[in-house]
C-alpha cells in the first residue's frame, strides 16, 4: 500500500500474541477475581505476598551501597546550616526527585537549599563543568544529583575543585568509571545488593531521605532544633508520579511505591501542584490512576523541560497553594499543548518526506530510519522517533539542527536491536562519523556533522540490518486472551482499573476478540469512534482507537478483530464500559 497519514495510522504490520498461562494459577485468596487472579498469573505472579502493596513490604534501606555515607555528609550539612544545592534532570523524574529532594531537606530543618536544572539546549544532561560555573552563583557547601550524576566524571572533579562535597543519586547504568564523589548512592553501581534495580531517581532519593530522617531520629536532632519529625509519606505522591512517567519496570517495590501515592492523591494527601496539574488535565483527583500519571500529569510536567526550563516544573510542584499552583499548572498546560501541535506537525512533515521518497510499501523502508528538517525542535526529537517507531516498527533517528556544523539525534529501537550497542558499532567502523553518542538499549542520543548525515544514514540501516529481518519488524501487540460477553461489564473494568497499578513490565491487561461493526465515525479529527456487537450478539459496546482512521477499509466492513483494554466511560454522570483499541483490522 501507499504510505500516507491514514494508512500508517494504525499499523498493520502488527501480529496479536497471547500471553501463555501457566498450568496452574496461583493461590491468591477469594477476594481475588478469577479474571484478575488469570492476568496475575501471566505477569509472573505466583503467592499473594507478591502482590502486597504496604510500606513494610519495601526492601530494607541497609543494603543500599553509598546510603550511610550520603547520610553523614548530608546530616553534617544539616546540623551545621551549610548550602545544599539539588542538581536534576529536565525531565519528569528529575522534577519530582528535585521536588522530593527540596521538600524533605527543607522539611528537616534545612535553611538553605535549592535547585538547578539545566537548560537542555545550552547546557545537555546533567552534572557537566559548564554546570558546576553557574552552580557557583549558589555558593553551595554540598552539592546533591538527583537523577543523574554516575557518568558526571568531568562535573564531579569540577565541583569538587570548588571545594564543594558532592553526592551523586542515580539510576542510570554506571559506565566503566565511576565519578570521585564523596558517595554515590545508586541501585545499579557495582557492589551495590539492594533488590530492586528499578527504582527511579525519585525513588532513590526518597530511600535517601528516609535513610536521613532515621539518622537524625536516632541522634536527637529533632528534639534540639524543637522541630517535629516530618512525615515522608507526604512525599509519596511525588514518588508515585516520577516512578510512572520514568517508565522503569513496576516490579513489587515500584508498585508498593505508586500504589501508596496513588492513595493518597485519591484522599487529597497530595501537593497542590499534582493537584493543579490533574485539574488542568481535566482528571478527578479521587479517581487518579497509574495512567492519570503517565499521560496526563507527567506529559505536562515534561513539556517545560522540553520547550523551556523545567524549573517551571518544579516550581509547580513546591508550589504550597492552589492558587500558585494553579497559575504554574495552566503554563505547563498551555506548553503541552504547544508541544503537541509542535509534535504532530513534524510527524506531518516527516511523512510527508518519505512518501516523496516514493516507497511502494513499508517492506521498502530502511530497515534502519533516519529522518531529519532543519526546523525541528530538539526538544520534541525524541517523541517524534518514538511516534515513527511505533508506526513502523524498526528503530528510527530523528536529527533536529543544534548548530551551524552539527545535528543532533535522538534514537528509539525495538526489540532485537540495542540502539547503544549499535551506534557503538558503527562509530567502530566508521570512524570519525559520529561525534559522541551515549544511551541504554532502546534509546539513545548522538550528535553528526551535518555533511556526515547521507553516510551515517547508510552505515545505521547496515548494521541494523545485520540485527532484525523481516519478522523483526512486526510488531506485537501482547493479548491476555478473550473475554466473553458477560465479562465486558463495568464491574470487570472496575476490578481491572483496581487491580494495579499498572505499568511498565506490569502491563494494564489487554484483550483480543472478534466483533460485528454496528457503527463507525470519525470524531475529533483523528479518532475512530465504533459501536461493537459480540458475534453471538450478546452484548453491544462502545469502542475508541485514538489517532486513527479507517479510510483504507473496504467501504462494507462488517466484521473486525481488536486487541483492547477494557475501561470505564465516565460522561454526564453515566458511567459504561468501553473498549479502547489498541490495534484493529476489519475481517
Amino acid at each position: 500500500m501507499a504510505l500516507s497519514p491514514h494508512s500508517i495510522t494504525m499499523p498493520m504490520n502488527r501480529k496479536i500474541l497471547r500471553r501463555p498461562l501457566p498450568s496452574a494459577l496461583p493461590r491468591l485468596g477469594s477476594e481475588v477475581p478469577a479474571v484478575l487472579t488469570r492476568i496475575y498469573a501471566q505477569r509472573g505472579i505466583s503467592g499473594a505476598q507478591e502482590l502486597e502493596q504496604g510500606l513494610a513490604f519495601l526492601p530494607p534501606m541497609a543494603s543500599m551501597r553509598g546510603l550511610e555515607r550520603a547520610v553523614e555528609i548530608l546530616a553534617g550539612a544539616l546540623a551545621a546550616g551549610q548550602r545544599i544545592l539539588i542538581i536534576g534532570d529536565f525531565d519528569a523524574d528529575g522534577a519530582t526527585s528535585s521536588t522530593v529532594a527540596v521538600r524533605a531537606l527543607r522539611m528537616m530543618g534545612a535553611t538553605a537549599v535549592d535547585f538547578l536544572v539545566p537548560n537542555r539546549f545550552e547546557y545537555g544532561y546533567g552534572l557537566t563543568p559548564e554546570i558546576v560555573e553557574v552552580a557557583k552563583q549558589f555558593q553551595p557547601d554540598v552539592i546533591v544529583t538527583v537523577d543523574n550524576g554516575i557518568a558526571s566524571i568531568d562535573g564531579v572533579a569540577a565541583a569538587k575543585a570548588n571545594g564543594w562535597q558532592v553526592v551523586v543519586t542515580d539510576h542510570h547504568l554506571p559506565g566503566d568509571a565511576l565519578p570521585a564523589a564523596d558517595a554515590i548512592v545508586n541501585p545499579n553501581q557495582p557492589g551495590c545488593t539492594f533488590p530492586s534495580k528499578n527504582l527511579a531517581g525519585v525513588g532513590v532519593i526518597f530511600y535517601v531521605m528516609l535513610a536521613l530522617r532515621a539518622t537524625l531520629r536516632e541522634s536527637g536532632y529533632f528534639q534540639r532544633k524543637a522541630l517535629k519529625e516530618p512525615n515522608l509519606g507526604l512525599l509519596l505522591d511525588l514518588v508515585a508520579l516520577g516512578t510512572v512517567a520514568d517508565v522503569v519496570a513496576l516490579d513489587q517495590t515500584n508498585r508498593i511505591l505508586v500504589a501508596q501515592g496513588l492513595a493518597r492523591i485519591r484522599r487529597g494527601l497530595c501537593c497542590p501542584g499534582i493537584s493543579a496539574l490533574l485539574e488542568v488535565g481535566g482528571r478527578q483527583r479521587e479517581k487518579v490512576a497509574a495512567s492519570d500519571m503517565g499521560f496526563i500529569v507527567g506529559p505536562r510536567l515534561n513539556a517545560a523541560g522540553r520547550l523551556e526550563d523545567m524549573a517551571i516544573g518544579i516550581n509547580c510542584l513546591l508550589s504550597e497553594n492552589m492558587t500558585d499552583a494553579l497559575v504554574a499548572a495552566r503554563e505547563l498546560d498551555r506548553l503541552n499543548r504547544e508541544r503537541r501541535s509542535i509534535e504532530r506537525e513534524m510527524q506531518d512533515q516527516a511523512m510527508a518526506n518519505l512518501e516523496t521518497l516514493q516507497f511502494d510499501d513499508e517492506a521498502a523502508l530502511p530497515t534502519g530510519l533516519c529522518i531529519f528538517q532543519e526546523d525541528w525542535h530538539q526538544g520534541v526529537i525524541g517523541i517524534l522517533a518514538s511516534r515513527i517507531k511505533d508506526k513502523f516498527h524498526r528503530p528510527v533517528i530523528a536529527f533536529a539542527a543544534a548548530d551551524e556544523e552539527n545535528i543532533k539525534g535522538s534514537a528509539r529501537s525495538v526489540p532485537g536491536f540495542h540502539i547503544r550497542d549499535g551506534l557503538d558499532a558503527v562509530a567502530t567502523r566508521h570512524p570519525g562519523l559520529i561525534t559522541n553518542f551515549g544511551g541504554h538499549a532502546m534509546a539513545a542520543g548522538l550528535t553528526i556533522k551535518r555533511e556526515c548525515l547521507g553516510a551515517f544514514q547508510q552505515a545505521f540501516d547496515a548494521e541494523v540490518q545485520r540485527h532484525l529481518g523481516p519478522e523483526d519488524l512486526r510488531g506485537v501487540v501482547w493479548s491476555d486472551g478473550e473475554l466473553n460477553a458477560t465479562e465486558l461489564s463495568l464491574e470487570v473494568a472496575e476490578q481491572l482499573r483496581q487491580g494495579g497499578p499498572w505499568g511498565q513490565a506490569f502491563p494494564e491487561p489487554v484483550f483480543d476478540g472478534d466483533f460485528k461493526v454496528v457503527n463507525r465515525r470519525i470524531v475529533g479529527e483523528r479518532h475512530l469512534k465504533l459501536l461493537l456487537q459480540t458475534p453471538c450478539g450478546q452484548q453491544r459496546i462502545d469502542a475508541i482507537a485514538f489517532n486513527t482512521t479507517d479510510e483504507d477499509w473496504p467501504a462494507n466492513t462488517e466484521r473486525v478483530h481488536a486487541a483492547f483494554k477494557l475501561d470505564v466511560n465516565e460522561y454526564k454522570g453515566r458511567r459504561s464500559p468501553q473498549l479502547l483499541v489498541d490495534h484493529i483490522e476489519p475481517l
